[in-house]
């Protein structure tokens, strides 16, 4: 990426998905699929860890493109139409969350968030931190900032609940997949009026 965006024609808007290090990241067929239904192309970015949870192969059959999680060389082409028209970040770690939060770009996922933030295009992200990590003061501060700056955090323990903090205890039941897609389908009605 990059580059100044130039805006293609294209027949369908795109979708970024990006799915970090966590279980939740194994059930991104069924978003993608669901996304795909409603008329979007989409794109899986995955972080490093992020790999090791998704069904890679999987995503690939379903979008049509390969899953990237690391930055391409510079003589290689882009593989993803650009600039996405929308970005969902599902599930988002304590990490991603508080990393992107302070403009860091050490992974391809990171980098394409930071970039989307100046696209000013609808950004959702799902953080899943565990209930102690959830607590932490510098997680609070970065779901504060990227709310200020226009990201659709979905961050309510009350109504989303967290994993507790066991070691691999991290049921993906938890995660909130039905209220992800209802923001999303508000969020693509908001672009269309």
């Amino acid at each position: 990426m990059g580059q100044d965006p130039v805006v293609t024609s294209r027949s369908h808007p795109v979708l970024y998905v990006i799915g970090c290090g966590a279980r939740p990241c194994g059930q991104l067929p069924e978003f993608v699929t669901w996304a795909q239904g409603l008329g979007w192309e989409a794109c899986v970015i995955l972080t490093p860890k992020g790999v090791e949870f998704a069904d890679v192969p999987k995503l690939e059959e379903l979008t049509g493109y390969p899953v990237r999680s690391e930055y391409k060389r510079p003589t290689e082409p882009d593989v993803l139409p650009w600039p996405a028209d929308a970005f969902v970040v599902a599930p988002a770690t304590f990490n991603t969350i508080n990393k992107w939060a302070a403009g860091i770009s050490d992974t391809l996922a990171l980098g394409l968030l930071n970039e989307g933030l100046g696209l000013e295009v609808p950004m959702i992200a799902v953080p899943n931190p565990n209930v102690i990590l959830a607590r932490h003061p510098a997680f609070q501060r970065s779901v504060q900032d990227l709310r200020s700056w226009g990201v659709r955090v979905m961050f309510d323990p009350e109504r989303y609940p967290l994993p507790k903090s066991v070691p691999g205890a991290s049921p993906t039941s938890l995660f909130p997949w039905p209220a992800l897609r209802d923001e999303f389908a508000n969020a693509a009605r908001g672009m269309q009026g």
